[in-house]
């Protein structure tokens, strides 16, 4: 499992609470990885003007404020096809099979569901959603 929106909602509650500008080595330490790892994200992140930096000068800072930026925002920005995709179906299913013959279509309208009440529910949560937790956990 791909773990990008998770870093880049990591990264995006570092970069918003810091009372200092912060660079991607300061963020990899938090997350538990390596900073070309971090700048892979923060240049998705960039390219979908969430969030802003600056060759040369260290640290990045939200373009976008917390509480308009939404988690589906997020997971398209970090995401390859910027549309939602969580379920595959497999691929050679038995035409002659009563059950293979049957399972794309019925499987298909499901998956299509399950996926849009997803989008939905990140759609409605934001980053000051995350920091609210946060700070009520500490």
């Amino acid at each position: 499992m791909d773990t990008k929106f998770s870093v880049a909602v990591h990264i995006l509650i570092l970069i918003s609470e810091s009372p200092t500008s912060i660079n991607s080595e300061q963020m990899a330490e938090s997350v538990g990885t390596n900073a070309s790892y971090i700048r892979k994200i923060l240049a998705l992140l960039k390219k979908a003007t969430i969030v802003d930096g600056h060759r040369g000068i260290s640290g990045y800072s939200l373009i976008v404020a917390p509480e308009q930026l939404t988690l589906l925002q997020v997971y398209q920005a970090v995401t390859e096809e910027h549309k939602l995709h969580l379920l595959d179906i497999h691929q050679n299913p038995n035409d002659r099979c009563i059950v293979g013959h049957h399972i794309k279509p019925v499987l298909t309208d499901m998956f299509v569901d399950i996926e849009e009440g997803f989008a939905r529910s990140l759609a409605g949560k934001t980053l000051a959603d995350c920091i609210a937790v946060i700070r009520k956990r500490m």
